[in-house]
């Protein structure tokens, strides 16, 4: 088989011991690991203490992939559990905030957008979660899910769900410390927040499907990130089952 790309990177960004030796961290560059829209219309999330949630058992039992959507919407208490479910901060220790999902070196460098459909109070549109306020912030107002079923390569599910979680990253969070290794680590940490959200969806009766197929900078360019610098990893639906 003929070696490509993806072998390549494999190969020349395994650690080795002599790999490791001698390089020291910049802290003076270290990038902040917050993204917001300060000039955005903020909207405050809800608490959902009073939300109940199945045990982990029985929700690891029903676990699986839901495709088809009712067209209830989400309460916004259910919205503000899944949003610090999957990648809300969950404690601090020693002035350092901690999230729910871990992160390689804590450098957190996913970001969460949502394209919202049918949240209650909410009106349509794209919006990103301020993890460190705990808020909405909104992007702009309108419908998304034409474009979002033909950057997700016509998957025609994606109008069914209440709200698309999108997770970017920014690369140079994670870059500062591990160099080209770094997306290997980037990569696992959407896999742990998208994990977090089935689990999280699951125990309070909602639906999730994963998405990975998509025309990368089409969907950088519905949330409005450059595919550089920042650009999509992954997507989730969510939704009320049939």
């Amino acid at each position: 088989m003929t070696e490509g790309i993806g072998d390549r990177y494999q190969e020349e960004t395994k650690y080795t011991r002599d790999s490791l030796k001698g390089r020291m961290l910049d802290w003076e560059s270290k990038p902040e690991i917050y993204k917001e829209y300060p000039d955005s219309k903020q909207i405050e999330l809800p608490p959902f203490d009073a939300i109940k949630t199945m045990d982990l058992m029985g929700t690891l039992k029903k676990r699986k992939s839901i495709r088809h959507y009712s067209g209830k919407p989400l309460s916004l208490e259910e919205l503000s559990y899944l949003l610090w479910a999957s990648g809300g901060i969950q404690r601090v220790e020693r002035g350092n905030a901690f999230r729910t999902a871990p992160s390689a070196g804590a450098l957190y460098p996913i970001e969460t957008y949502l394209l919202i459909d049918s949240v209650e109070g909410v009106a349509a549109g794209v919006y990103h979660y301020s993890v460190k306020t705990h808020r909405l912030e909104e992007l702009r107002l309108g419908q998304t899910a034409h474009d979002i079923v033909l950057a997700a390569l016509n998957q025609k599910m994606c109008i069914e769900a209440a709200a698309i979680f999108i997770w970017t990253a920014i690369f140079h969070r994670s870059k500062w410390k591990y160099e080209e290794r770094a997306y290997r680590y980037i990569y696992l940490d959407a896999g742990h927040i998208a994990g977090n959200l089935t689990l999280a969806a699951t125990a309070v009766g909602l639906g999730t499907c994963q998405i990975g197929a998509l025309f990368d900078d089409e969907v950088n360019s519905i949330i409005g990130v450059d595919g550089k610098d920042e650009s999509v990893i992954y997507m989730s639906l969510v939704g009320h089952p049939v």
